[in-house]
């Protein structure tokens, strides 16, 4: 326990790549900051940075101490959480990364209707794409992910997932917004704004179109989900993004309509924590409360 605060002095100065940097983050001077860690690297017995002419860097040393820290730090929060029960009181903080999808409508709603009851906690809400969201969790920087097509799922333990259909975004006077049923095909010949293939909607429309020997040509790419949404008002052009991340209907000007599963596979938006980790009381519950809502979502 004595050696918390030199440790979130650590955190602070891998973080930040520079003694000076950390030091101003920490309010601290940078030679106290110096002090304070050199003394703790000679009392453990090794060096914990590696010293470069633009900064400092964690070595293999100094990762796993951070990694046995946040652990242990996810440890102290969730008995702080439990003795917080036994008085009748819920406190807490909750970090979540998540898809950009997530953001505009059920995230929101889902935190506010957690903390009404619970006022006393806190969150964190960190957005990160299908690889990053897996990082944080391994990293103990978030405890619950919800993302859409997660990539490796190695240390991933699913609490809850649900399908979601790509859809495409395009304005009420677009002439695909009539069809009654849109194709991939339909999408593919026409100017189309497309998310980065870091995303899991590129993934599975990238894939769908090699399976018919077509490729993706966006005139724009973007990483972000809401300049798709805004740029097709602007030019008659189609976008995409899943159901959760949208309206049905925006003041009569954007629709949003899914492609044909017989083209594109519906994917998956999964909710999960890190394999075998034992989530604080605050998170576990505000897990529960995602996983029952999602399931209300379900077809």
């Amino acid at each position: 326990m004595r050696h918390l605060q030199t440790f979130r002095l650590i955190e602070a100065v891998a973080r930040a790549g520079s003694m000076r940097k950390a030091a101003e983050d920490m309010n601290l001077t940078a030679s106290a900051l110096n002090r304070r860690i050199n003394g703790f690297e000679n009392e453990f017995g090794t060096e914990l940075f590696e010293r470069l002419p633009s900064g400092v860097r964690l070595n293999p040393a100094g990762e796993l101490l951070l990694h046995h820290y946040r652990a242990m730090a996810s440890d102290l929060e969730r008995v702080q959480g439990q003795v917080a029960d036994l008085s009748g009181e819920r406190r807490g903080h909750i970090s979540i990364a998540c898809s950009q999808a997530l953001l505009p409508y059920f995230l929101p709603r889902q935190i506010a209707e957690y903390r009404r009851d619970h006022p006393g906690v806190t969150f964190s809400v960190n957005i990160r794409d299908r690889a990053q969201a897996e990082q944080e969790l391994a990293s103990y920087s978030s405890d619950l992910a919800l993302v859409f097509e997660p990539v490796y799922l190695v240390d991933f333990e699913v609490i809850h997932t649900i399908p979601q259909t790509v859809n495409v975004v395009m304005r009420s006077d677009h002439p695909l917004a009539t069809k009654p049923e849109i194709r991939l095909r339909d999408c593919l010949n026409i100017p189309h704004v497309a998310p980065t293939h870091r995303f899991g909607v590129r993934h599975l429309l990238d894939f769908a179109a090699r399976r018919n020997s077509r490729q993706m040509s966006p005139v724009i790419e973007t990483e972000s989900f809401e300049l798709i949404r805004h740029y097709v008002m602007h030019e008659n052009v189609i976008g995409f993004q899943i159901p959760i991340g949208l309206r049905t209907e925006e003041n009569g000007i954007l629709i949003n309509r899914p492609i044909s599963e017989r083209d594109l596979p519906a994917g998956s938006l999964i909710l999960g924590q890190m394999r075998g980790r034992t989530l604080p009381v605050a998170s576990a519950r505000f897990a529960m409360q995602l996983a029952h809502a999602l399931g209300e979502l379900s077809p």
